[in-house]
């Protein structure tokens, strides 16, 4: 009867460690999705220029993000499978008996490379995201400055409502000026109505916008790897392997197996 509940139970721990791991990718989706049509993303996305620095870290972005909410929700997924047929997995590889090995086992396996794959891509996500912190911030304000200093120079008006859009979303004001002057270009494209509140310089914005969204990134990528660190080391699994009854039967046949050896050698 003891056995019984300590495999009901570990079972339910491994199984809400699952559902734990579908939130997370849900987590990731909605994040992505943000990301990629988030009105302050895709402002700056979309302008069109030849040489748009920003967009490679968007499109890169969003891909990324479906392809780790796929991997996340799939390992969730083997490892609900694996869990509820109670895979011997590990303890028939340490057997000889190759009957025991099921389709657990293939569930297991899969889901254990699943997490591993997410593991190293979020430590190499992790390792970019603090060594070049800086890299999209400076991509969407070169893309501002850009679009600022192509308006200054001609008369496009196309230019002019790309630069009125950005306004408009970051609730600014062109760049700060030494003289705290307003130039023609910032009266034809600031917002009109909260002209007194709209005075903000648009790259401070852009920094502080993009350091507010990238807080939360790196709160998600750490939960997301230490998640992913506990499960890669598999402490569950063994938990439920170790209180599986066929397992402890190998266990005790060993031991007796190992009890008769020493009673030989006397």
């Amino acid at each position: 009867m003891g056995q019984r509940h300590w495999v009901r139970t570990t079972k339910c721990q491994l199984i809400v460690t699952s559902l734990f791991v579908m939130l997370l990718g849900l987590a990731v989706i909605i994040l992505t999705i943000i990301t990629h049509y988030g009105a302050h993303f895709s402002v700056i996305s979309g302008v069109s220029s030849e040489a748009n620095p920003y967009r490679i870290f968007h499109n890169v972005a969003f891909y990324s993000g479906i392809c780790l909410t796929m991997i996340l929700v799939l390992a969730a997924l083997l490892s609900t499978v694996a869990t509820v047929r109670e895979s011997v997995c590990l303890m028939a590889m340490d057997s000889t008996e190759a009957g025991d090995l099921d389709l657990g086992c293939v569930y297991t396996t899969m889901g254990f490379f699943c997490f591993a794959i997410v593991f190293c891509a979020l430590i190499q996500a992790a390792f970019w995201r603090y060594t070049n912190n800086s890299e999209v911030e400076d991509a969407m304000m070169d893309v501002y400055d850009s679009v600022y200093e192509e308006v200054r120079r001609n008369l496009s008006s196309f230019r002019r409502q790309e630069l009125a859009t950005i306004h408009e979303t970051f609730l600014c004001c062109g760049k700060q000026s030494p003289f705290g002057e307003t130039g023609g270009i910032e009266k034809e494209t600031c917002p009109s109505e909260p002209m007194g509140t709209a005075r903000a310089d648009c790259l401070q914005e852009i920094q502080d916008f993009l350091k507010k969204h990238m807080d939360f990134v790196s709160v998600l990528l750490i939960i997301t790897i230490c998640f992913m660190g506990r499960e890669v080391n598999g402490d569950g699994l063994e938990l439920l392997l170790e209180s599986n009854p066929i397992s402890q039967r190998t266990r005790q046949d060993e031991q007796a197996q190992d009890g008769e050896r020493k009673v030989q050698q006397r």
